[in-house]
């Protein structure tokens, strides 16, 4: 195989190198200490098997997301709407500081935890602009099966 040859780096080099790191850090530091924002967009996906809420901002950043899997809920409790409403209220703990405190809600999916949240969201405060529900709904279906033939 060989030697392995060790590239030595020049002063110059370093320097540049550690000039890109600071700056990366600098970046990150002022992402994390954001503006407040004062409108935004609730995004409930509630399935028959979990719930999901995310909060973004008008462009569509997402700020925070949160499910009932990730508070710890398991199996069939992550679809209740008592677990919908834990999931809401830690959103809104996380967005409470810098996230909006106006917002449109929309809402997708067939699922226990939809109206739970929405309240859940409404106790705590928030000044909800619009509620829209965005469950795809089939217009026609699939084609059917062809004619079984004997």
């Amino acid at each position: 195989m060989g030697k392995k040859k060790v590239v030595q780096k020049t002063k110059e080099e370093l320097l540049k190198e550690t000039e890109s790191i600071e700056s990366t850090l600098v970046k990150k530091a002022v992402q994390s200490t954001k503006q407040k924002i004062e409108q935004g967009r609730i995004y409930i996906n509630v399935s028959y098997n979990n719930t999901v809420i995310t909060v973004t901002d008008l462009k569509g950043n997402v700020i925070v997301w949160m499910s009932a899997g990730s508070l710890g809920f398991s199996g069939p409790k992550k679809a209740t709407p008592f677990a919908a409403s834990k999931v809401a209220e830690t959103v809104f703990e996380k967005i409470q500081k810098s996230g909006p405190t106006s917002v449109e809600v929309l809402v997708k999916g067939v699922g226990g935890g939809r109206d739970a949240a929405i309240r859940a969201l409404v106790a705590k405060g928030l000044n909800i602009l619009s509620l829209k529900d965005i469950t795809p709904i089939p217009h026609n279906g699939p084609r059917p099966k062809k004619v079984r033939r004997v």
